[in-house]
C-alpha cells in the first residue's frame, strides 16, 4: 500500500515532541504578532512617503527569517501547522492500516485525537486509550 507521507508518527513519538513543539509554536505566535506590528509601522512610513529603511525593516527581516527557520523545523519532520494562531498541528500516522493525521492543539495536554487526511479538524475523533 502506498502512502502520501514518508514519515508516520506513533502516538508516543508525537507526545515526545510536544515540549519542543510548544516552544516553537509560542515563538511562531510571538513572531507573527511582531510582524503585524512592524507591518503597521512600515505601512504608516510608506503612506507618509518616508524612507522605510532602518530599525523597523531590519527587525522585520529578522522576524521573517526566524519564522522561516521555525517553519522548516516542522516541515523537515513532516509535521503540519494547520493553524499557527491556535497552535493546531497534524502528524501523519497509520491507524488501522489507514494513513491519517494525529491532531493536536497547543492548549491540549496530550495527543488525544486523530482525523482522516481529508477530513480536517471537524472530523476529529478521540484516540482509543
Amino acid at each position: 500500500m502506498s502512502h502520501q507521507f514518508a514519515h508516520h508518527y506513533t502516538r508516543d513519538q508525537a507526545r515526545a515532541l510536544l515540549p519542543q513543539l510548544r516552544t516553537w509554536l509560542a515563538e511562531i505566535q510571538s513572531l507573527r504578532a511582531e510582524l503585524a506590528k512592524y507591518g503597521q509601522r512600515l505601512d504608516s512610513l510608506m503612506s507618509a512617503g518616508d524612507d522605510a529603511g532602518g530599525v523597523s525593516v531590519n527587525a522585520n527581516a529578522r522576524a521573517v527569517a526566524r519564522l522561516h527557520l521555525l517553519s522548516k523545523e516542522f516541515s523537515s519532520r513532516d509535521i503540519f501547522i494547520k493553524d499557527p494562531d491556535r497552535g493546531l498541528v497534524d502528524f501523519p500516522a497509520i491507524i488501522g492500516g489507514r494513513e491519517v493525521f494525529l491532531c493536536w492543539e497547543l492548549d491540549e495536554e496530550d495527543v488525544e485525537f486523530w482525523h482522516d487526511i481529508d477530513a480536517g479538524f471537524a472530523g476529529r475523533e478521540r484516540l482509543a486509550s
